[in-house]
């Protein structure tokens, strides 16, 4: 259901909907959504059992997140909402962290501070070496912001084997056709 093909958690976090410009397809619609992508993350290792609160903060997070990294992409200025969002829920506590004896590593937490570590990664992207490698996915259907990690800097799409796969099948289709 969830994918983490972004380079960035915050972007993961952003690309909980797709195609924002038409269908607005969000995944995140109930706390459990919201539980479960937190699993998914590997940000916490049990549910956080979040309830409708968590969630209305979460998705604005998300949203906030997803405009200043836009933003940054279109070189506009950040919202100082946005700003004051991300920052005031970096300033909350991180999840523990515990090593366990078999090198594995448990992750204890609320939903609060599986939040903080979204917006830390934001923060950290944004004003780091990392905000200029931030692209939008280069599929006309598809709104999703990702890090350009790629040797050339040249990757068009936020995951070949979903957008790619499409856009050049679409363009294969349109040669064809001509």
């Amino acid at each position: 259901m969830f994918t983490f093909v972004s380079g960035n958690l915050a972007l993961d976090f952003a690309g909980t909907v797709k195609a924002r410009a038409t269908t607005f397809d969000d995944l995140l619609t109930t706390a459990a959504d919201l539980d479960e992508w937190l699993l998914a993350a590997d940000l916490l290792d049990t549910a956080p059992h979040c309830d409708a609160a968590t969630l209305d903060l979460a998705v604005r997070l998300r949203e906030a997140a997803y405009r200043l990294a836009s933003a940054t992409v279109h070189r506009e200025p950040f919202a100082d909402v946005d700003r004051e969002i991300v920052n005031e829920l970096a300033s909350r506590d991180l999840p523990r962290l515990t090593l366990r004896s078999d090198a594995t590593i448990t992750r204890h937490g609320g939903p609060d501070a599986a939040l903080a570590a979204i917006a830390r990664s934001a923060i950290e992207m944004l004003g780091g070496p990392e905000r200029g490698l931030i692209k939008e996915c280069g599929r006309d259907e598809c709104t999703r912001l990702y890090l350009d990690t790629s040797r050339g800097k040249s990757r068009r799409w936020c995951d070949m084997t979903i957008c790619g796969n499409r856009a050049k099948s679409a363009a294969f289709r349109a040669r064809r056709t001509d």
